[in-house]
């Protein structure tokens, strides 16, 4: 299986989700933390991703007589390179989204039932704004937006953080401006 098959399936997705910010997990502690996905399904698509080295074993121990692994997510192999994703056709990239939206409503339908969510105490946005933009500010914006986010993508599990999934979606809703004849 592909890179690209074995990223875009929601629950793979959400166990990506899940492993983001250098967390060391096992399987065990990613079915407390879905509790709506069944253990079976779990394992094996943590099998999936180590196998296809998205997840690697950081460590491993003897738990009630079987082996118990605790994964950590490769980063660098967890993503869709630039190529990959240029060299898509639209069906792939309608059945790409289509994947990447139902994980979305995974993860907010799990987040809401959790006994203590709070959207407004837990600052939950979902807002969509139309912009007109040149090509020139929608480099900037895309830029901007890198600016503001690389950073904090980089920050630890700590016992003060709270994992927040931020999912930015940017495509044209009109035709693009001709452009200016010679």
């Amino acid at each position: 299986m592909d890179r690209v098959e074995l990223l875009v399936h929601p629950v793979r997705l959400r166990i990506v989700h899940a492993m983001a910010g250098g967390r060391a997990l096992t399987t065990a502690e990613l079915c407390a933390r879905m509790p709506d996905v069944s253990k079976a399904t779990l394992y094996r698509h943590v099998g999936l991703l180590a196998e296809g080295g998205i997840l690697e074993v950081e460590a491993e121990q003897r738990v009630r007589g079987a082996v118990e692994r605790r994964y950590r997510l490769h980063r660098e192999r967890a993503v869709i390179d630039a190529d990959t994703a240029a060299s898509a056709s639209a069906e792939d990239h309608r059945r790409v989204f289509a994947i990447a939206m139902a994980t979305l409503i995974s993860e907010f339908n799990a987040y809401l039932d959790r006994e203590h969510a709070d959207p407004a105490a837990d600052l939950v946005g979902y807002r969509q704004h139309a912009v007109w933009l040149t090509r020139q500010e929608l480099a900037e914006l895309i830029g901007e937006l890198r600016a503001a986010i690389a950073p904090r993508l980089a920050g630890p599990p700590t016992p003060d953080r709270t994992p927040y999934l931020l999912s930015p979606i940017l495509f044209p809703i009109g035709e693009p401006p001709e452009p200016a004849p010679e």
